[in-house]
């Protein structure tokens, strides 16, 4: 492992020598690509700096111990105890750092809520979630673009589909993707009996040109008159767009913007973001074959997550995860949640390291 690091660290180096080159500065795409490669290094080989600096220090405070002087034994043995704390800490960092890196945890994402079993409180639940959603993105300011949504009639969502933008958007929210069921009663019940409804999650890495190459001729496009909800403009120009992929049957229709050319660009992105989903799913089964990020049918059964309203209680299956302040949960507030995902499925992915070591 200390082999690999070295290497790295000269890597880095390394780096810091090329950037430093007017020649690379000259070149912006040359520099873009350096200077990513050392941001990625640099967390690595700083807590790698850190580490040997600490093993320096105990190597001192293990010499103080054959001292004559009681006193200062003891306060090296008091300090040894520390630095050792210390070590056992930056060592369990460099491991985490050593793990291989998602490539797709910089990238936007495409967020798709669907409504599932449940009717009306499943779709008034999806626009819960996706208000969760929202409130969360402009806490980590990342900008929120509506691609698609079907509203229902008590003013849900029967799905929505949207983009998320900014910094570390996917690295943070690529574990919510599943079935989320929710324990409620409706407005419409009478009686008090609380309802148990469910809606689908998925997230989405935003796909890039050069990832998914699609051939124009693979395509069905037909445009028409936007329908529902809008404003002024709907059924007044054919501007919504339905793309088909014709190969693998995946239809995306956006009418959300004016601008037929606008709704176009954004369905595409939709499709390729999905087209990517389906590659990454592949990539993934052949390497493992339990997936633990399906999307699932939506029916109640199948649920990564749980929202017992009455009892102000929030339940991730997964990591047997139960926090009792629902109502901040809804309104945004989705960071504890997050963080224990990620801490869970990287101390799994460090377990498989190491039996593979």
């Amino acid at each position: 492992m200390l082999d690999k690091i070295e290497e790295l660290e000269r890597r880095s180096m390394e780096l810091e020598s090329l950037l430093s080159d007017p020649a690379i500065q000259a070149n912006q795409g040359e520099f873009r690509k350096f200077s990513k490669e050392h941001a990625e290094l640099a967390p690595l080989v700083e807590t790698y700096r850190k580490h040997r600096k600490l093993l320096s220090e105990i190597k001192d405070n293990q010499l103080l111990l054959s001292e004559a002087d009681q006193e200062i034994r003891e306060m090296a043995k008091e300090e040894l105890e520390a630095l050792e704390r210390q070590k056992n800490e930056l060592e369990a960092e460099i491991r985490l750092l050593l793990l291989p890196r998602d490539p797709n945890d910089d990238k936007s994402v495409i967020l798709e809520i669907r409504a599932g079993t449940g009717g009306d409180e499943s779709a008034l639940f999806a626009g819960d979630l996706f208000r969760m959603y929202s409130r969360f993105a402009d806490a980590n300011r990342w900008k929120v673009d509506i691609i698609s949504a079907s509203e229902s009639e008590r003013g849900g969502f029967k799905e929505v589909i949207a983009s998320l933008e900014g910094v570390g958007v996917y690295a943070k929210l690529k574990y919510e993707s599943g079935t989320h069921r929710v324990q409620r009663v409706p407005e419409t019940e009478a009686q008090g009996r609380i309802h148990t409804s469910a809606c689908t999650v998925a997230i989405m890495p935003e796909a890039e040109d050069i990832e998914v190459d699609i051939n124009p001729t693979d395509l069905k496009i037909d445009v028409y008159r936007s329908q529902g909800a809008g404003g002024q403009h709907v059924n007044t120009t054919d501007s919504a767009v339905r793309i088909t992929h014709l190969p693998t049957g995946i239809v995306v229709a956006c009418q959300e913007e004016r601008s037929q050319i606008k709704n176009r660009s954004k369905a595409m992105k939709v499709l390729k973001s999905r087209m990517l989903d389906i590659l990454n799913q592949e990539q993934n089964a052949r390497m493992a074959a339990d997936r633990k990020q399906q999307v699932g049918s939506g029916d109640r059964s199948e649920r990564i997550r749980t929202y017992n309203f009455p009892q102000g209680r929030m339940t991730d299956h997964r990591i047997g995860l139960t926090l009792y302040r629902l109502e901040t949960i809804m309104t945004g507030d989705i960071g504890e949640i997050v963080d224990s995902l990620r801490a869970h499925y990287q101390m799994e992915a460090l377990q498989e390291q190491s039996q593979t070591v």
